[in-house]
């Protein structure tokens, strides 16, 4: 019985050894990792800090994106004009600068004021079509998409004018109802005496006058969009 215990003694001071290896092994570890973190887990804390800073503040300047100025507008009352040169005029986002191009072709910069309008004073125009554009632009934030396209036309020719009824410049008639009829270009205005005609698509226009007794004077005015004019005057006698 005696020699049991002194082995179950024995075995005991093993385990206890044992245990007391494996726990100083373990604090042994730990110490170590503790000081791996201390030495080189701080510095890495800190880039990783400084990196997720980075990438965060990258996401937000990728979310804020810029928004160019809107296109302006171009303001012009008219189609055709019959002089060389003329002012054009329009609205914008307020201060920024316009550019005007002609057929695609730049003619300068203008800033918008406070209230987003501007003008260009002096454009000289090209015989026949004028096609007009523009773009708003900032230093920030880039340019605008172009702005929707307007047409004036250049045009110093007078209208043409063939007199159909009576293609005669003094005739004399025994009706006092009398049709003024004759022929000119499309699009044209056409007046008698001061009363409109009326004007087909092919430009052939007609209008029913009342004449007096004796000599009348029948003054034809045509204008085209343009604003050139072409005359004519007819004296129409009518006999009773």
């Amino acid at each position: 019985m005696a020699e049991f215990y002194k082995s179950r003694s024995r075995l005991n001071r093993k385990e206890d050894e044992e245990i007391t290896k494996k726990t100083v092994i373990l604090g042994g570890i730990t110490v170590l990792i503790f000081v791996l973190v201390i030495v080189f887990g701080l510095p890495l804390l800190v880039k990783l800090s400084v990196m997720l800073g980075n990438a965060k503040s990258q996401s937000k300047d990728n979310q804020v994106k810029v928004i160019p100025p809107l296109p302006p507008r171009l303001v012009v009352t008219f189609e055709a004009t019959n002089s060389a040169s003329f002012s054009i005029s329009g609205v914008a986002e307020p201060n920024v600068n316009v550019e005007l191009l002609k057929n695609d072709l730049s003619l300068g910069k203008e800033s918008a004021d406070d209230t987003g309008s501007f003008v260009f004073n002096n454009i000289t125009l090209d015989k026949g079509d004028n096609v007009f554009t523009a773009l708003a632009s900032t230093d920030k934030e880039g340019n605008s998409d172009l702005s929707k396209a307007v047409t004036v036309t250049y045009d110093d020719q007078p209208p043409s004018l063939k007199m159909i009824n009576p293609s005669e410049d003094t005739i004399s008639v025994d009706s006092a109802d009398f049709d003024v009829v004759g022929q000119s270009d499309k699009g044209v205005s056409v007046t008698v005496n001061g009363k409109l005609a009326m004007v087909d698509d092919n430009g052939q226009f007609k209008l029913k006058v009342q004449l007096n007794a004796g000599e009348n004077d029948l003054n034809i005015v045509v204008q085209n969009i343009a604003g050139n004019q072409v005359t004519k005057t007819i004296k129409v006698t009518y006999d009773i």
